[in-house]
Order: structure tokens, then sequence, then C-alpha cells
């Protein structure tokens, strides 16, 4: 018999209280989140918010790879091919459960500490990005990479994305560039860099404090905790801090296509800089409607709250299911692995306001879960 693909245990405090760890257990699917694992984590997680004995939770994952390199999406894959532009359950459940997860890691009332070590990317980032606590290490690679398979930043991409320092989020957002800790923690993605290694004298520290059971105390001790823990790591270099005024101008301006161009001219331009360079070969390569859906997003979602924005990303991403390039993004980079997507429409300036507003449209009913997220 199989292992359950999310382990809960709870370690006891020097007070009586207990901090309650979930551990994500798929590591040889790099712990992509699927939809087992978000009907463990939710009913787990809202149980620990209600026991007044659990002072905080930890979010971890087995394995030395990946905390979470994204969403699961080889059984969603079968749906899209079987559903076509007709309502697809799987998906409607699919998004609706793992939003649901995401805003309530955003509002928890307890400390709440992610331990995002090795690759977190897209469905990883989104647990993370809510956390009280996130802890990067030097082995994290961050990113949201969903530009390569016909998506667009979803799980309050959206929101957190438009957050960053100037336009680092839309960059992240239309080239799926890779990050490390110092640029995740510059992005306000994470807050401390702890070294692998410490994570047990982390559990112990856990373990032999004395907890208040109040949040805003509790919050504080365990910010104390992970500063100590950090004590004489040095970060790496931020290639975003480093590169900030050329990627802010890049992305400059109101109009997609002015950036396309900037972007497309770095791709070509002779003695650039490489990282910036191979983020704007990768929007050339990305789909044109995850660009063009991104760039709408990013123009809309300022002045909405978090749960108006998970509502928003909930329509948009049955948009995608029904339309050709998401399932042809999966099948190009996850099912025949041949990294060469026919994208439709196949060129940025083919894209219409119909075909945003058709991604984007209300597709029945919004489910109540979400409609009670305030």
């Amino acid at each position: 018999m199989s292992d359950p693909v999310v382990l809960f245990e709870e370690i006891p405090t020097a007070d009586g209280h207990r901090f309650g760890i979930a551990t994500l257990n798929a590591p040889a699917a790099l712990n992509a989140l699927s939809v087992d694992m978000v009907r463990l984590m939710l009913p787990k997680f809202r149980a620990w918010a209600e026991d007044a004995n659990v002072v905080g939770v930890m979010l971890q994952a087995a394995g030395e790879k990946a905390f979470c390199a994204g969403g699961d999406l080889r059984q969603l894959y079968q749906t899209l091919l079987e559903c076509g532009p007709e309502r697809n359950t799987y998906a409607e459940d699919f998004f609706r459960e793992e939003y649901e997860l995401d805003y309530l890691i955003h509002t928890y009332p307890k400390p709440l500490l992610c331990w995002g070590h090795g690759i977190v990317m897209g469905g990883g980032v989104g647990l993370m990005a809510g956390c009280t606590h996130r802890v990067v290490t030097p082995a994290s690679r961050v990113a949201m990479p969903e530009i390569n398979i016909g998506l667009y930043p979803d799980v309050g991409g959206s929101w957190f994305l438009r957050r960053m320092p100037g336009r680092t989020g839309l960059f992240l957002a239309l080239t799926a560039a890779q990050i490390n800790a110092a640029d995740a923690i510059f992005t306000g993605l994470a807050d401390h860099m702890v070294p692998q290694e410490r994570k047990g004298q982390v559990l112990e520290m856990i373990g032999a404090t004395r907890w208040k059971g109040e949040a805003k105390a509790d919050r504080a001790e365990l910010s104390r905790i992970l500063a100590r823990a950090a004590e004489g790591a040095p970060l790496p270099p931020s290639k975003l801090r480093e590169h900030y005024d050329a990627i802010d101008a890049l992305m400059a301006g109101e109009d997609l296509l002015d950036i396309a161009r900037r972007l497309d001219a770095l791709a070509g331009q002779d003695g650039a800089d490489a990282w910036l360079q191979n983020a704007a070969r990768a929007f050339a390569k990305g789909a044109p409607s995850s660009a063009a859906i991104t760039f709408e997003l990013w123009l809309r979602v300022p002045r909405m709250s978090l749960a108006e924005v998970f509502r928003l990303e909930y329509w948009a991403s049955l948009g995608f299911c029904a339309h050709k390039d998401f399932a042809e993004g999966i099948r190009a980079v996850l099912i025949d692995k041949d990294r060469n997507p026919k994208w439709q429409p196949a060129r940025l300036e083919d894209i219409t306001p119909g075909f945003i507003d058709e991604h984007l449209r209300v597709r029945g009913d919004m489910p109540q879960e979400l409609l009670a997220l305030r």
C-alpha cells in the first residue's frame, strides 16, 4: 500500500502546545500539487486553525529536489482532450479547491511556515506566497513558468506578482525566469534564507519554545527563530536587484506589443546580459495567448482584493481549459516532451480584444466556496 501523498504529524512544544507539520509526499513527481493533496490539506489545515492547542503549522516536502514543482497536470490534460470547449467539471473542481487552499493559507490565523527548498514553481509558489513565514535555501529555484505551457500565472499570481517591486513581477510572469533565494526575498516571495542542513535545528527550536497561543506574539517568536537559523548564511547575488532598472525599462508602458518589441530586440542583441537574454528568448517561445491574458490581468487587478482576484482567476483558468493552447502546452512539455508547441494564435499581433474577453468571461455559476471568500 502506497504512502499518503501528504503526511501529517504534530510535534510537542515546551509549554504543552503542539506544532503541526504537513509534508508533501510525492518526491518522484517533484511533489507536484494534485487534487488528492489539496483534499487532504484543506480539512487538516482548517482543523489545526481551530485547535487551540496547535500554535502553528509548518508546510514542507519530502525529498531534496523540490518543495513543489507546480500543479499535477497529467489528469487535467486528459479532461482537456475529452471536453474541449465544453464544460469540464474536473477542471472546475481542480481550480476551485486549489484556490480555496491558497486563500486559506493567505488568511491563516496562526503562524504558517513554508520550507521552500529546491524547486518551487507554479502551484508551489501559490502554496508558499501566502504563508506568514517563507523560508528559501541556497538550492531554491523559484519561477512562474506558465507561459511555457499555455497558461498564465494563477494561484493568486495575478495578485502577488503585481505587488513586487517595480515591474519585476510582470517580467517574471512573461519570461518564466528562474530566481534564487536572494531574488525571492527581494520580491517579497520569501522572508529568510536558511541552509537546508539547519532545518532540524529550526524544528528543535520550535519544540523548545514556550508559545503564547496568541497569533501576533507567536509570529514574532517564529521570526526570531528563523533569523537565528539564518545567521552567517550569505545570500547569493540577486539578478533581479542587479537588473532592476533594465527590467523596469523593458516592461514599461501599457501596450504589450511595445514590451514584446523590446524583448525581441534584446533576444537578438550582441553582448547582452545572458540571463536577461535567456528570459527574452523564453518569452518569444511562450504562448502569445498566455502573454496577452497575463498582461490583461496585470492591468485589471491593482485595486482588487485577494478574494476578487481568485474569483477572476477561476474564470480565466476555465477559459484556458476551453481553448487549445493549454492542452498543447502540456503535451509539448509534459506528455510528448518535444518542446515544440503549436500555439493558436501563433503571433501576439493576431490576438484580439474579443479573444481576451472570451478567455475571461463567466462560465456558469461561481462556486459558493469562492463566493464566500472575503
